[in-house]
């Protein structure tokens, strides 16, 4: 029976471990054992930064949400509230957009909450 080689499948796993360490320093690049463990780790960083880049943006959008609404004299949670009262869903994406780009429109989405949130106000008061 021949004796199987497994020379090229072999060079082909190491090559693609290595083009994934391009940019890595000293024996982080060249050296199969170390490269093995740093690019695992790398990827393991990857998954998580992905899940904490959407973190990140959302926190983003309610800061440029909240700083837009206060300017209007409304707090960030006013300003969300009114909007569910209203019965606008729109996301928080779309509305730091829309502060950030297109200030009439999101005045308008602004003067839409205080009207829903100060009706609904008065209708607690009256009872």
């Amino acid at each position: 029976m021949a004796r199987v080689k497994a020379a090229v499948y072999t060079r082909q796993r190491k090559k693609k471990l290595f083009r994934r360490a391009k940019g890595y320093v000293g024996k982080k690049k060249n050296v199969y054992r170390v490269t093995k463990e740093r690019v695992a780790r790398g990827l393991r960083h990857a998954y998580v930064g992905r899940k904490k880049r959407k973190r990140e943006f959302r926190s983003l959008w309610i800061t440029r949400i909240n700083a837009a609404s206060r300017l209007e004299g409304l707090t960030y949670g006013q300003f969300i509230n009114g909007l569910r009262k209203a019965n606008i869903t729109i996301n928080r994406k779309i509305l730091s957009d829309l502060a950030v780009k297109d200030k009439t429109s999101f005045l308008a989405l602004v003067e839409k909450a205080k009207e829903n949130l100060f009706s609904f106000a008065k209708v607690m008061v009256s009872q």
